[in-house]
């Protein structure tokens, strides 16, 4: 192959920086790569026009800046789903206000080198300025392969250089690349990429010219994955590592969520010796400092919860998993491409949802994305861990095993097989037809890095901070003005501080509204305090954790933490007795798990369906199921425990 010399092919970028695109597969470290070059300048966001995600970041070099752009990772630059039609419309220039790149930087893996040069051939046929970075060459090597970098490099025609992008090695040789990607060469002769038995005579005389030597299969690997992917003993060791996963996330937790709320409670102490009583001394203790601090609190389950899945996913377990469930998930009519995106879900339904684009098949996808809202997010976490606090006694244990951890491990395997079952019914009705071969890659077994994990990590965990701080720091400060008000100084005059507040909250505006919607919710067990926390849990789930706060403290301003316990019904045939029995909690939790509501996940439903049918269809389906399936456990639960 022949290319144009270092002059001949020169990128024009006069006023502006060189735009060059990162191209590679899933599962080559291409995206690691992206952080090391670009670290903390990296920004994430969807294209113009197209919600697909893409990350732009900016690499310095000895030259000067590179804009970067890290593209969804594509097996082809033929589109089989809507992150592949991105691909290919970034890189000619189809896009809505963007430009094509300036340049192309290829990234292959190294053991797996005949899969990577017929992205590659393709990427050359484009006509672009191109450089290949190589990445696991530490890998190969490791097993027994090897390659001649220049050789490679003539037989491509383009610059080659070799890295381990997880361990940042060759990095400096990454951003010299980088600085003179304007003169970057152009293929004259395009490698033959439509055509299957020449592209596979093409990828062979590469190969021959870099004199490759496919790596040793790793004996560990073959063993380890002859018990993981076992259909028998891989379901096992699946269920065994989410039990183990959630017995974690209560029982290391539990002493920093005590500290966490030790300092709330202190915060709250100083803020009503510093403003005294009154309305500006309940607000700022009950609606900010107690509103906020009563989600925050939960944050250490939350950074477990997302540094688990880290490690799993970095080991290259998720893989594993995702191809053990393609088992099962067949049986929805669906593949283990909706298990990736339904376990992305377990974080957040929103990039859960967004991680269908990936699936070739239109109505897998919509199938996906109507039941994905139901596996257990991180936004249920909170209410699940109040409520097994309310309902399972902390001592509680089955052999060394928390009962608490079992129960949330209950809880998520319930939203897990709901998902399953509706994904069953739609892909069975409206969603008939549409499957396509499923095809996954089992990455090695790695070490994770504490880089990665960190920066895995802290992703979600400083959206879920940026959350407490806007949506629900809001929600809170409203709901303790609607509880608050309208004043009843007259009424309440007489009364001791924990009756007035008891009186004003339930004439308030938020006591209107919770007692307006009281018989409709009257057969779960719930009271008119109780349906306030649902209302408000519509913006955001974790609200309900703020509201119940919100309503102790009216209640027990002394104590809320045993108010809660202690509430009583106000009216009806059960006035006096307990609310928050087990029927009540019962009911409460299955409605968490069932009900739509987050704000965030219909918006990303109508963008990803480009329709508002759907999220209508999610909002009143899943609105049944909540409501019906809460009855029947509260029922159920109300039998056994008479």
């Amino acid at each position: 192959m022949s290319c144009h010399g270092p002059g001949e092919g020169d990128v024009a970028t006069l006023g502006r920086t060189t735009e060059v695109a990162l191209l590679g597969s899933p599962n080559t470290g291409k995206s690691s790569l992206f952080n090391r070059l670009t670290g903390l300048s990296a920004a994430t966001g969807n294209y113009p026009g197209v919600t697909v995600t893409r990350s732009r970041g900016t690499a310095r070099t000895s030259s000067g800046s590179v804009t970067v752009t890290d593209l969804p990772g594509t097996y082809s630059l033929e589109p089989a789903s809507p992150d592949e039609d991105v691909v290919l419309d970034h890189l000619t220039g189809r896009l809505e206000s963007e430009t094509a790149p300036d340049a192309l930087l290829v990234v292959m893996d190294s053991t797996t080198l005949y899969r990577s040069l017929a992205l590659c051939a393709e990427a050359l046929a484009l006509g672009r300025p191109t450089a290949v970075v190589l990445t696991m060459v530490d890998e190969l090597r490791a097993r027994g392969g090897d390659l001649d970098v220049t050789g490679l490099s003539r037989a491509l025609g383009v610059p080659v250089v070799e890295t381990v992008a997880h361990r940042g090695r060759g990095l400096e040789d990454v951003r010299e690349l980088l600085g003179e990607a304007a003169s970057w060469p152009v293929a004259l002769i395009a490698p033959p990429h439509d055509d299957a038995a020449q592209l596979s005579g093409w990828i062979r005389s590469v190969l021959d010219s870099a004199r490759y030597r496919s790596p040793r299969s790793s004996v560990a690997t073959s063993r380890i994955d002859a018990v993981l992917l076992h259909p028998v003993w891989g379901a096992l060791v699946f269920l065994a590592v989410m039990f183990c996963f959630f017995q974690v996330i209560f029982t290391v937790a539990a002493p920093i969520q005590d500290a966490i709320q030790a300092v709330f409670d202190h915060w709250g102490e100083v803020a009503a010796n510093t403003l005294g009583s009154g309305f500006l001394a309940d607000f700022v203790g009950t609606a900010l400092i107690g509103g906020v601090g009563g989600v925050l609190v939960f944050l250490p389950q939350i950074l477990l919860l997302y540094l688990m899945i880290s490690v799993l996913e970095s080991v290259g377990y998720m893989s594993r998993a995702a191809f053990l469930m393609d088992r099962i998930m067949a049986r929805s009519g669906l593949d283990g491409r909706a298990f990736v995106a339904m376990l992305s879900s377990t974080a957040c339904a929103v990039p859960g949802i967004m991680a269908t684009r990936t699936m070739p098949s239109s109505r897998d996808r919509i199938a996906t994305i109507m039941s994905a809202p139901l596996m257990t997010c991180s936004a249920r976490l909170p209410v699940y861990l109040l409520l097994i606090s309310l309902l399972v006694p902390a001592e509680a244990r089955l052999g060394p095993f928390s009962m608490q951890g079992a129960a949330l491990f209950g809880m998520y395997l319930l939203g897990g097989l709901a998902s399953l079952v509706v994904a069953r019914v739609f892909k069975a009705t409206l969603l008939r037809h549409g499957a396509l071969p499923f095809y996954l890659e089992m990455p090695p077994y790695r070490l994770p890095t504490p880089r990665g994990i960190l920066r895995a990590v802290w992703t979600p965990v400083w959206m879920f901070l940026r959350k407490v701080g806007t949506i629900i720091l809001v929600v809170t400060a409203v709901l303790w003005v609607l509880i608050n008000f309208p004043a009843r100084d007259a009424e309440t005059a007489h009364m001791d501080e924990a009756q007035a507040q008891s009186y004003v909250m339930e004439n308030s505006f938020a006591g209107a509204a919770g007692k307006a919607v009281e018989p409709v919710f009257e057969p779960l067990g719930f009271d008119w305090r109780v349906d306030i926390g649902l209302i408000a849990s519509f913006a955001a789930r974790e609200v309900f954790v703020s509201t119940m706060g919100q309503v102790a403290a009216a209640e027990d301003p002394e104590d809320p933490g045993a108010a809660l316990q202690q509430l009583t019904y106000t009216h009806g045939p059960h006035q006096g007795e307990p609310m928050f029995t087990p029927p009540t909690i019962v009911a409460l939790m299955i409605f968490f798990a069932f009900a739509m509501q987050c704000v965030s996940t219909l918006a990303t439903m109508r963008r990803e369906t480009n329709s508002w049918k759907w999220p209508a269809i999610a909002v009143a389906y899943m609105f049944v199921l909540a409501y019906g399936a809460a009855w029947i456990g509260h029922e159920i639960t109300a039998a056994v425990t008479r």
